[in-house]
């Protein structure tokens, strides 16, 4: 099996990384989290009520075709397959782009099943894929809700129903709670049960499927952070003179930088595998270790930026940030490991 990338992959990549660069450098990041810190209330909890989002900023991804490449041509997207919203996934995490991306994305593709064509639901999922509205998830057990302020509409999925519902309805039965990075404004609603649950045809699989999609594209998130804290930490290393010599000179911060960059490449192997099988174990551990790259990645990243690293004016930290909260997002590492488990025994239990 052939994992190199199509020149048609690559220009997408590409395509998608210029866009970011032009509509998000980073000017516009600082403006979003220096923005988030002057409204702080006071009691030091950054990001509880602020991070915006730029809906004009969305209405562009959603003209590009972020939210539509999975849905079919005849219904008005790119036609593409996971492996490419897989790439243009990878870049919105190296760019540290906020919103509910991840969701928005699934929701399009259901919209474009017909899942949500009548009722309430269907006027509540026009224009997701052209990024005209803003679609968040609430992952049943308690999960925290991001952006909930910013969102029209809430993508809920029980333990076998799937359904889209008002935002405004899930929020008046939330609160908001503390959030680590301070462009994911998070919302947290107690699991209760105030009906029973009412799963269409089919759609006891169309939520895992969901689940295992949502946690590859976030994975495919994690790996775009962490490529980008080895570009940050190889940077500075050039730049940074100690004693007269840069510092990437020295023996202890080549060896940071070296285990960065086999943390991302190892990461990268298993995401883009599994965006080709497809199969849960793959995806599992494509989880797993994405997000270990992107969290110890961005640590160490700080190492080697030193003091500065840890300033409010680096970004440095938010990259670490914005991974600690995609870790506990769609497959804990502690949900990937037991998914893994499984699929070991079931092997051995064969071969047995």
């Amino acid at each position: 099996m052939d994992f190199q990338l199509t020149d048609d992959q690559r220009a997408l990549r590409a395509g998608m990384r210029e866009l970011l660069e032009r509509r998000f450098p980073r000017t516009r990041l600082r403006t979003v989290i220096d923005g988030d810190a002057e409204r702080d209330d006071g009691s030091g909890e950054r990001g509880n009520g602020g991070g915006g989002l730029d809906r004009g900023l969305w209405r562009e991804l959603g003209e590009a075709g972020l939210f539509a490449l999975r849905v079919p041509e005849s219904a008005g997207g790119v036609g593409l397959g996971l492996p490419e919203a897989v790439l243009a996934f990878e870049e919105a995490g190296r760019a540290l782009l906020p919103g509910p991306l991840v969701a928005t994305e699934l929701a399009a593709g259901l919209c474009a099943m017909g899942s949500f064509e009548s009722g309430r639901a269907g006027s509540l999922a026009a224009g997701v894929a052209q990024g005209e509205a803003v679609v968040t998830a609430l992952d049943g057990g308690g999960a925290p809700v991001e952006h909930l302020a910013s969102a029209d509409a809430v993508l809920a999925l029980g333990p076998t129903a799937v359904e889209l519902i008002p935002a405004e309805e899930v929020a008046r039965s939330t609160e908001p709670i503390r959030s680590v990075d301070p462009a994911t404004p998070l919302h947290r609603r107690a699991p209760s049960r105030t009906r029973p649950e009412q799963a269409g045809p089919g759609r006891s699989g169309t939520a895992a499927r969901l689940r295992r999609e949502a946690a590859l594209l976030t994975a495919a998130q994690q790996l775009g952070s962490a490529c980008r804290t080895v570009e940050l930490a190889v940077d500075h290393a050039k730049r940074r003179t100690q004693f007269g010599r840069p510092i990437g000179a020295f023996q202890a911060v080549q060896h940071l930088c070296a285990q960065m960059l086999v943390r991302a490449e190892s990461a990268r192997s298993v995401v883009y595998a599994a965006a080709v099988t497809e199969d849960p174990g793959d995806i599992a551990a494509a989880k797993l270790l994405a997000d270990e790259a992107a969290v110890h990645n961005a640590r160490d990243c700080l190492q080697v930026h030193g003091g500065m690293g840890f300033t409010w004016e680096a970004d440095v930290h938010l990259h670490l940030k914005r991974a600690w909260v995609r870790a506990g997002q769609w497959q804990s590492a502690a949900a990937a490991e037991e998914e893994l488990a499984a699929g070991l025994v079931s092997t051995v239990e064969t071969c047995l």
